[in-house]
């Protein structure tokens, strides 16, 4: 595949989990299933295991956030260690990218966990759990969440 091509991909996906996230929320999802359909490489078991991923794990927001994780989800998915060669070592190449992608992340968007999202796109963190809460916080972020996640998605098809 030719640079233009991925970079098209890349694009593409990107668009695709923007919409996602728009739509339907749960970013790791969003992420993985433009992924899966723009690439391959993911099953839909993966897409519904991410599923607790959102807002940084459980929506307590003290986790990864949910982007990111879908994100370090579809790498693995590439290039992470298979059940059968536990004893072949640490697979450091996955590590590597995974660790690019976590860096990049950070550069962007200020911070990696989704409480610290939340501080950076709108001033302050909620408790998702209120939904009185919630709905103040999907208020005040706005697109940065599906920024966010588009955003990620089109650097993991581009680390592909």
């Amino acid at each position: 595949m030719s640079d233009e091509q991925k970079q098209a991909l890349a694009e593409q996906a990107c668009e695709k989990a923007t919409k996602y996230e728009l739509d339907y929320g749960c970013c790791p999802q969003c992420v993985l299933a433009a992924v899966q359909e723009t690439v391959g490489i993911i099953d839909d078991q993966t897409i519904k295991a991410s599923h607790g991923l959102s807002g940084g794990g459980g929506l307590v927001g003290e986790g990864v956030c949910g982007a990111l994780s879908g994100g370090l989800l579809a790498l693995s998915a590439k290039y992470g260690r298979d059940r059968d060669k536990f004893e072949n070592g640490r697979y450091m190449n996955n590590f590597k990218k995974a660790r690019e992608l976590t860096e990049r992340f950070r550069g962007e968007f200020g911070g990696v966990t989704c409480k610290e999202l939340q501080q950076q796109f709108t001033g302050r963190t909620y408790d998702m759990w209120n939904a009185a809460e919630y709905k103040a916080f999907d208020a005040a972020r706005g697109k940065q969440c599906a920024r966010a996640t588009g955003t990620v998605t089109q650097w993991v098809v581009e680390l592909l």
